[in-house]
């Protein structure tokens, strides 16, 4: 959705957002494809209270939701696992990485406060199979020790299920 410029009133901010969505999820619905829009902190739609009115007024069947599970930690009681049982019907994408509660820093698995078995285990329940992917935008540096970290971390977490 992008940050709100200051001053614009939301009524604006929704205008401008669902004429950006509807050609594309147009589009998409044309292909076969969902879109997964992801609530993002900070922008205008920053968490799930946001991707559930956006759903409300934009009930697109090719609009889906790009989970994260961290961002959802980032909002004030945020359960990632509740989270994911609570929407697993729209989600098309899941991306997983730590994070402090209450904090947006990206951070390799056991460095923050999600319980990734639980984040797993609700997944599990809903039947999404699509791909889950670890999101440490500031781990580049040392992308193939993050790697292997999350690795052992996800199928710790799973007890070693064969999709990790």
């Amino acid at each position: 959705s992008g940050a709100a410029d200051p001053g614009t009133p939301p009524a604006e901010c929704w205008r401008r957002l669902l004429a950006g969505l509807e050609p594309v999820c147009d589009r998409a619905e044309r292909a076969g494809v969902r879109v997964g829009f992801e609530p993002e902190p900070g922008m205008f739609i920053g968490d799930l209270a946001g991707w559930r009115a956006l759903r409300e007024r934009f009930p697109h069947p090719a609009l889906g939701l790009t989970l994260d599970a961290g961002h959802v930690l980032c909002e004030p009681g945020g359960d990632p696992a509740a989270a994911v049982t609570a929407e697993g019907r729209d989600l098309v994408n899941v991306q997983v990485e730590d994070m402090k509660r209450g904090v947006h820093e990206h951070l390799p698995f056991g460095r923050g406060d999600l319980d990734l078995p639980s984040f797993l285990r609700a997944l599990e329940s809903t039947g999404y199979d699509g791909l889950v992917g670890v999101e440490l935008s500031r781990d580049s540096h040392r992308a193939v020790e993050a790697l292997g970290e999350s690795l052992a971390a996800l199928r710790g977490a799973s007890g070693g299920g064969p999709r990790c």
